[in-house]
Parts: C-alpha cells; structure tokens; sequence
C-alpha cells in the first residue's frame, strides 16, 4: 500500500488530504509542519504531498533528493526562484507541481489555451477569482495557471503581458494583454472565471469548488500517479493524460 506523507498537514489543504487519503483506503505515513523532523517523514513515505509554504520548498527538496522521494508541490505564491529549485529537483526526482490539484480546472486550462489559441489578440482575456479571507496570496496559484495556458495558447510571455491591480487613472487596456483581478471574502473555497471579451461579444468559461475536497482528491490521484514516474517535472496535464 502507497504511504503518503504530507506537509502542512495542519492546513486546511492537510486536514483534507488526510480524509481523501482515508477515503482512497490509503497509508497515511504522517503529517510535518513548521520545525517538525521532516526528512524523517520523507523517509517513512512512498511520496510526498505539500501544501505548506513556499519559504519551506528548498529544504523539502532537498530532502526529498537525498532520499529520492517523488513529491507533489500544490503549496500557491511560488517566485521565479522556487521554480529554479524545481527544475533542478527534477533531474534526480520526479516532481509534480500545479497551482490547482482539480481534475475540473486542469480541463478548464485546457480550454482556455485552446480558446486563447483560436481567438486574435482583439479578444481582451481577464481571470477573476474569488478565495476565502485567510488566502495570503494574490493572483491565486489556479488564476495564475488559468493565465499561462491563455499565454501558452497565444506563445506570449506571461510575465510582459500581464496586468494587475489597476486603479485610478490606468489608461486604456492593452491589446493582447491577460488581466487579473482577485477578490477574498467570506469561505469560498476557489471560484474562477476566464473572460474573453471580443467586439460586440464575449466567452465566460469558469470552475467553482464546492468544497477543497476536491483538491486533495486530485492531490491523492497524482501521487499515486507519481510513484510510477521517472525523474522529472510533471504537471496534472500529465496525469490525465490530455
């Protein structure tokens, strides 16, 4: 039986990964968070799962190199240098990262390259998404996956074609530009909408989680998933094979 270990294992993310693990009738190895003995639990588990915080990544990789642990990162608010961090990891391991672990939005990012794609840059793209008020990090993780697979499917850096917080005077928008926009309140688990906005008409394609149950399922099913990889950086595209 697959031993899952988890990271953040007091989270909210956590505490639902240790029910989908139950639910799958799994081996839960154990759960780590801040100063707990982390390479002892890598040790006691197949694979990893972290939902922590992304301060925590490096030494969680490294760890997990030095035992040669697959590990599934779903932790949001990674920099440019966390993603140096595992694209080195994963020339020894085999490394998962998504800023969303849903089967539904990994289908929604699918359509919203092929949409991007399809449709001229006369077609504004916005993503707006919706979290509850404990989130810490903006644009979320999933509205941030949303967006490269708009630039992935126009071949645009989404780095110099984005915009972000506007307001005031901004200007006119942009033409070819992805815009962001984030709200937090109340318990929402993850709401997201894609708009794209033509001349005279516009395409709305949206996910709403119900529960973040959801996530950790996802989470579960690509650890599983994992175990059978080769070294490398993989994504949920993968997973499901589209």
């Amino acid at each position: 039986m697959t031993k899952i270990g988890i990271i953040g294992s007091k989270g909210r993310m956590g505490q639902a990964l240790v029910a989908a693990i139950s639910e799958a009738r799994l081996e839960l190895a154990g759960g780590v968070d801040k100063d707990d003995d982390v390479a002892g639990l890598i040790a006691a588990s197949d694979v990893l799962v972290d939902f922590s915080s992304p301060h925590a990544l490096e030494a969680t990789l490294d760890a997990c190199i030095a035992a040669h642990k697959p590990i599934v990162i779903g932790t949001t608010g990674l920099e440019e240098r966390h993603h140096y961090l595992i694209d080195d990891a994963a020339q020894d391991i085999a490394v998962l990262q998504t800023g969303n672990t849903s089967v539904g939005v990994t289908m929604l990012a699918v359509l919203v390259r092929e949409a991007a794609s399809r449709l001229g840059p006369d077609w504004d793209i916005e993503i707006v998404e919706m979290h509850h008020n404990k989130k810490v990090d903006a644009p979320s993780g999933t509205a941030m996956l949303l967006g490269e697979a708009a630039a992935k499917g126009r071949n645009i850096d989404l780095a110099a074609n984005s915009e972000r917080g506007r307001d005031g005077i901004t200007g006119a928008r942009q033409t070819g530009t992805i815009g962001f926009a984030s709200m937090r309140g109340g318990t929402v688990a993850g709401d997201h909408s894609v708009i794209l906005a033509g001349n005279e008409e516009s395409i709305t394609l949206s996910h709403r989680a119900e529960n973040r149950a959801i996530f950790a399922r996802g989470a579960v099913k690509a650890a599983l998933w994992l175990t059978q990889q080769q070294a490398g950086r993989y994504t949920m595209t993968d997973v499901l094979e589209i």
